[in-house]
């Protein structure tokens, strides 16, 4: 054997992992005083405010106690939502369980397992359940590695694989609660690429991945280049979208109503700045022309001012206020402005800040755009928005007093042409008619705007 010292890569080496272990027994300890506080402030919350009036005024409480642990820890909603009911389990079903996380024997992947494969069962059967797992005196106790020697997902599936033998009967309640859950989620991804998730009872999943698995291994030919996985991708855009036999190189122009922000010489072709639209982040700048020049009628142009990125024009087709207004919040606040939120949708309601029945204006310092959920939440409880301004969206005030800045757009100013900046003053071709080249007229006549632009460039 070496002599200590005698090598000091090894040592470090082994130093290391001793200390990864050490923190894996840190984070999993952590995690459980995380636990025993939201459990604790969920406790605490429901002695102060006393008994629920009526179903209405628990199902408002309990949603302003999720966004309060939401903005708190910064995370979701939804991720909140979760972490309370899987306190309340820890603490008052599974202690055992809590134990072994406070102890560092197991970790918060482990815990979390045991909180969901649990949901649905009578409190005996969870003492049974979790006697199971960690009472080697327990009869018929779990044979093999201990819980925490064991990955998550081999973890998992024991448990669930016990469950069911032992409890088939929760099976089918727990896959009726799974199936009242099922929806689509989306989600925008890097590169300018979108990902879309149907959660949905499992014999569809599976008819779905065949039908479309099948129609794209017909499609496969020798002068086809896609690989299965591209055409599986393909084919099932082109079933959603209603067009058949389309590779997506150059999927059908989106007929919906969206905001795209425009840099005003990337419109013109002069940069190859991207665009920005609405719910799903930037595009490029080919991209960007191509939507303007073929989208549909409800499709609004939005312009951004060479000096520091603001909007300088909403293109529409009526000058209605209720819709220019519309527009120009979906512009400034992005989404729905409750803090931690991500609804872009354009289910968003548009809220008087100040209530118009106590003096609250209609304008855009009084306005804020809401899902409807945090619309309802404002009215159910004493979350309370702070003023906004004509470019900045609200900032929000919780029922214990906590302020919530707004998370508004981060706008940059645009690059101009390096032909202005080095004092050319003659404007490329592409500025010189009425549309940007390659548009056509739906989008409506920008020529009030190059004036405008050709004027500010010239001052």
């Amino acid at each position: 054997m070496a002599a200590s010292g005698d090598d000091p890569l090894g040592e470090l080496a082994e130093s290391c992992l001793a200390g990864l272990e050490l923190l894996a027994r840190v984070e999993a300890a952590t995690a459980a005083a995380k636990v025993r506080m939201v459990a604790a402030y969920a406790e605490a919350s429901a002695q102060i405010e006393g008994p629920a009036a009526d179903a209405y005024e628990a199902s408002a409480r309990e949603k302003s106690l999720v966004a309060e642990v939401a903005c708190v820890l910064t995370v979701g909603e939804r991720a909140a939502s979760a972490l309370l009911g899987e306190a309340h389990a820890l603490t008052n079903s599974l202690p055992a369980a809590l134990d072994q996380l406070q102890a560092g024997a197991i970790s918060w992947q482990h815990a979390r397992i045991l909180a969901d494969e649990t949901a649905g069962l009578e409190p005996d059967r969870v003492k049974a359940f979790e006697a199971h797992f960690f009472d080697p005196d327990a009869p018929h106790a779990a044979r093999g590695a201990a819980p925490g020697e064991l990955v998550p997902s081999r973890f998992r599936r024991k448990v669930r694989a016990w469950r069911e033998r032992q409890y088939p009967d929760s099976l089918e309640l727990r896959r009726a609660m799974s199936v009242a859950e099922r929806r689509m989620e989306y989600q925008p991804e890097a590169d300018g690429m979108g990902r879309i998730t149907l959660i949905l009872p499992g014999e569809n999943a599976c008819a779905i991945w065949n039908k479309v698995t099948s129609i794209a291994r017909g499609l496969q030919s020798p002068d086809d280049p896609r690989t299965l996985s591209q055409r599986r991708a393909d084919v099932s855009a082109n079933l959603l979208l209603g067009v058949v036999g389309q590779d997506l190189e150059n999927p059908p122009t989106p007929k919906a109503d969206i905001l795209m922000t425009v840099p005003a010489f990337s419109t013109f072709g002069v940069t190859d700045e991207p665009g920005e639209v609405d719910g799903f982040g930037p595009v490029p700048a080919s991209v960007a022309r191509r939507i303007v020049a073929e989208g549909a009628g409800s499709f609004y142009r939005v312009l951004v001012d060479p000096r520091d990125g603001a909007p300088l024009e909403i293109g529409r087709t009526n000058y209605r206020l209720p819709e220019s207004l519309k527009r120009w919040l979906r512009m400034r606040d992005g989404k729905c402005t409750f803090p931690g939120c991500s609804n872009h949708t354009q289910d968003n309601e548009n809220d008087h800040l100040i209530a118009w029945q106590h003096g609250g204006a209609t304008g855009i310092s009084n306005l804020g755009q809401l899902c409807p959920k945090h619309h309802r939440l404002k009215h159910q409880s004493s979350w309370t928005p702070t003023p906004a301004s004509k470019n900045e969206p609200p900032g929000w005030t919780s029922p214990t007093g906590r302020h919530y800045p707004a998370e508004q757009p981060d706008w940059l100013p645009p690059r101009l042409p390096l032909a202005l900046l080095a004092g050319d003053s003659t404007m490329p071709p592409n500025l010189e008619g009425g549309n940007p080249v390659g548009t056509s007229g739906a989008v409506g006549d920008v020529s009030p705007l190059e004036d405008a632009l050709v004027a500010y460039l010239a001052a």
